[in-house]
C-alpha cells in the first residue's frame, strides 16, 4: 500500500527510487501500482519524474 498524502506519497517513492528500484517503472512493476496514478498525484503538488536522476523534483 502507498501513501495517499502528496506529500507523504512524495517521500515514499524517493526513498523507495533511491534505495531499491533503478527506475519508476521498475518500481511499478514490482509494488503492483499505475505509474500514471502516482504521477498524477505528485503533479498536483508540482513534482514530475526525473528519469536521469530517478526521483521526483
Amino acid at each position: 500500500m502507498i501513501p495517499r498524502d502528496p506529500v507523504m506519497l512524495l517521500s515514499f517513492v524517493n526513498l523507495k527510487l533511491r534505495d531499491y528500484y533503478s527506475s519508476l517503472e521498475a518500481m511499478c512493476e514490482d509494488m503492483d501500482v499505475n505509474p500514471d496514478e502516482i504521477e498524477k498525484k505528485l503533479a498536483a503538488i508540482d513534482y514530475r519524474y526525473d528519469e536521469e536522476r530517478n526521483q521526483f523534483v
